[in-house]
Formats: C-alpha cells, sequence, structure tokens
C-alpha cells in the first residue's frame, strides 16, 4: 500500500461520507458535502500527481483509481437526483458508460492487457466533477439565502455543464471501446 492507493481508497470512504452529509436536513449539510466532494475531488488528481511524481504506479493503481472515481461520481449523481440537478435518464446513461467501461476494463484484464486513462477519459472525468461541484455549490450557497442568482445559474448554467458532461462522457466510452474492439476478438490464452 503506497501514498497513491491509500488516497485513492480514502475517497471511496469520502463519498460515503458525502453521501450522508448531503442526506442529512441539517442547514450546514449542503456545505460539509460540497467541502467532502471538493476533497475527494481533489485526491482525483493528487494521487495521480504523486504516483507519477514518487514513480509508484501499480497496476492496483491504476485499476482502483478509474474505479473509485465512478463510485464517486455515481454516488454524487443518484444523491443528486432529488435536487434535480441531473435528470434520471442522464444519471442512468452516465452510470450505464461507467459500468460497460469497468467490464471492459475486467475483459482487458482477462486478457492479459491494462487499460489506463487516456486524455478523452480525463477530460470526462473533469467535467463531471466540475459539474457535481457547480451543483453542490449553489446548494450550499442556497442554503444559507436565497438569491435569484443562484436560481439562475441552476436553470441556465447547470443544463449546460450537463450536457457537455453527458457529450464527454458518451464520446470518451465510445473512444474506449473503439480504441480496444480487439478485445472482442482475442482469445483468451
Amino acid at each position: 500500500m503506497n501514498l497513491s492507493n491509500f488516497l485513492t481508497l480514502s475517497r471511496i470512504l469520502l463519498t460515503m461520507f458525502f453521501v450522508g452529509a448531503l442526506g442529512l436536513s441539517a442547514p450546514w449539510s449542503d456545505c460539509v458535502a460540497f467541502g467532502i466532494f471538493a476533497v475527494a475531488s481533489f485526491t482525483d488528481w493528487l494521487d495521480g500527481y504523486v504516483a507519477r511524481r514518487y514513480q509508484s504506479c501499480t497496476n492496483f493503481g491504476r485499476f482502483i483509481d478509474p474505479l473509485a472515481d465512478k463510485i464517486l461520481v455515481a454516488a454524487a449523481l443518484i444523491a443528486l437526483i432529488p435536487f434535480q440537478a441531473f435528470p434520471p435518464w442522464v444519471v442512468i446513461i452516465i452510470i450505464a458508460r461507467e459500468f460497460s467501461i469497468t467490464g471492459l476494463r475486467l475483459l482487458a484484464i482477462d486478457r492479459g492487457a491494462l487499460i489506463v486513462a487516456d486524455s478523452w477519459g480525463k477530460q470526462k472525468t473533469f467535467w463531471q466533477l466540475t459539474t457535481i461541484l457547480f451543483y453542490l455549490f449553489l446548494l450550499a450557497a442556497g442554503s444559507y439565502s436565497y438569491s435569484p442568482w443562484i436560481s439562475w445559474l441552476w436553470m441556465h448554467v447547470g443544463p449546460l455543464l450537463v450536457g457537455i458532461t453527458l457529450l464527454y462522457t458518451l464520446c470518451s466510452g465510445c473512444f474506449y471501446f473503439w480504441k480496444n474492439r480487439t478485445l472482442f476478438y482475442t482469445n483468451p490464452s
């Protein structure tokens, strides 16, 4: 267990605290949920930086890092449905894509290969985390005082971010499958 893998596993633990905080009805809970999600999102960048900086990349880390991202994002998307931040059909598409890519990674491992995140996958994660943080910030800001700006941002900027997120999610999924299509034709040894 190295530091980068510890940071990745901490993201999964932080996910549980995030969902718990967002589910509370206390006026401060939205701020706490935002803070926890922000820290968890930061660990996504930090674990990669540490792994590269100290040359501590492991196969476990290459597998668990994207899985931790998927757990965090899926939990946040589901938790934000009652707030009408993400339409349920968008959440279903995003989570289906995440499960599909995890299945593809497992198939690759079975074939003796490893699929690492490419630039499309990193952009997808960036937009997912940014959009979730955007809505969590507005929830936190709105829990203390109502502002027409918060409502305007929620109604106009939010759907634009959701659209960008959905586009990157779908495109990156298609590119992963296209780049790794030979896995479906290779016989396991």
